[in-house]
């Protein structure tokens, strides 16, 4: 077999799909058609997630969904599951390769390996290490950073600026699956931005697993680095990705407030709106830093969208706690919410945890979360009815319309036209629907 064509599905977050773009290119650069996940290819590969117990199942799905689609191809599984659980997946049909983070960056050089004749599956078993209550593997070059960054696959990149995380809250098996935080530096961070713009992107936004961590061990900060970006030539907007609100300080708000470039949006993971649940999740912020990082913002950029992340069902989390919570929410100007519910994660602190929440009380608190959520977004996209709005157009085509985000967040569609795709646009936001502003454009 001579593979030739190659297909690439990934999992969760956008540093999972910086990676992918970037390994995408190094086989487009040797020769390599790169095909749609659900075309027939000669070789599949998976960049896994570990977040909850849904991300695996998913993952396991699609290797059998590409060993259907064809059986004599050759099925890579790389990322977080492949780095905690190799031999599981190496004993599903069809795999050939199992990558953990460690190894994902030799993906060509181990393909053409198993390749050769009289060889077959090939799986990269981590050294582990104990740290805090939990084994930890211990990665090959863990203290080196490899940057990514995507282009060519959407009208946006995603730049990976930092990698791996030191917090270890309990329910978590990141750090696990990525090793210890690490981070590109300025210099470099500040090239590879030129490199995304100079191929015609118009966003970046700036990726990592705890990306406020950046610059720890090189004695720079994510300050420094957003200071640099700001910098860069020509028409461009940055986003931030999520950062932790012990992270995200007063003068990075204010900065962004000021910034010619950098965007009024906000990505703040709570988790939580009880401090005793924050604290039994050793996150390290109480809800009342929370709430003054929320107020910041909006003192600063009254109409930033500020979306958070909250879990349900976290171990010991009571009736009372969870309506804690919900009132919390009720009372923060934030635009959104991302719903997730707990789900228990071997080799974790909240594995061992009692006082379990039932499967059916964690759906009904999801549900309120997401009908809270619903009601957040409709208020906040009220607010900013009559405003004008820059708005940069995706070549998406969808029943006649495209889509884009205003700086804000804020999701529009107008009718299509290939002059607008990848140019920022100004908009009126007045009509708006259920999935978003429908505007007329007059250039």
């Amino acid at each position: 077999m001579n593979p030739k064509s190659i297909a690439f599905h990934h999992f969760g977050c956008k540093v999972n799909f910086a990676e992918a773009s970037t390994l995408s290119r190094q086989f487009q650069e040797n020769g390599f058609e790169v095909k749609n996940f659900h075309e027939q290819a000669d070789v599949y590969v998976i960049s896994t997630c570990v977040v909850t117990t849904v991300a695996e199942k998913k993952c396991r799905a699609a290797i059998r969904q590409a060993h259907k689609i064809n059986p004599k191809a050759r099925i890579a599984v790389i990322g977080c599951f492949s780095e905690l659980k190799p031999g599981e997946l190496s004993q599903m049909e069809g795999v050939d390769l199992v990558l953990g983070h460690s190894g994902k960056f030799r993906l060509f050089e181990e393909l053409l390996k198993i390749n050769q004749p009289g060889n077959n599956i090939d799986i990269e078993t981590p050294e582990h290490e104990y740290h805090g209550g939990l084994t930890i593997p211990v990665q090959c070059g863990s203290d080196a950073f490899i940057p990514s960054f995507s282009y060519g696959d959407r009208t946006r990149s995603f730049l990976k600026i930092q990698d791996g995380c030191d917090y270890y809250c309990t329910y978590c098996t990141i750090p696990l699956a990525r090793g210890r935080s690490r981070s590109d530096t300025v210099e470099n961070a500040a090239k590879n931005a030129r490199t995304i713009l100079s191929n015609g992107i118009r966003e970046i936004v700036l990726t990592g697993v705890n990306i406020g961590d950046f610059g720890k061990q090189s004695g720079e900060s994510f300050i420094q680095l957003i200071r640099s970006l700001d910098q860069l030539d020509g028409m461009c907007r940055i986003r931030i990705s999520s950062i932790e609100p012990d992270l995200l300080t007063n003068e990075i708000i204010g900065f962004v407030a000021a910034s010619a470039h950098f965007l009024p949006h906000f990505h703040l993971p709570l988790q939580s709106g009880c401090n005793k649940i924050l604290k039994a999740m050793h996150r390290k912020y109480s809800r009342e830093l929370y709430s003054s990082r929320v107020r910041k913002i909006k003192e600063l950029m009254p109409f930033a969208c500020i979306a958070a992340d909250v879990i349900v069902g976290f171990p010991g989390e009571t009736d009372d706690d969870f309506s804690e919570t919900v009132e919390f929410l009720k009372g923060l100007d934030i635009s959104y919410l991302h719903v997730f519910t707990y789900s228990k994660r071997d080799n974790t602190l909240a594995a061992k945890m009692e006082a379990l929440v039932a499967d059916k009380v964690k759906k009904d608190r999801s549900d309120i979360l997401h009908k809270l959520s619903d009601a957040k977004k409709q208020q906040f996209y009220l607010q900013n009815h009559g405003r004008q709005a820059m708005v940069l157009f995706e070549s998406d085509h969808s029943h006649g319309f495209m889509h884009g985000f205003s700086e804000n967040y804020i999701k529009v569609k107008t009718i299509f036209n290939p002059e607008y795709v990848n140019r920022i646009v100004p908009v009126k936001l007045e009509n708006l629907e259920e999935d978003g502003y429908l505007v007329n454009i007059a250039l």
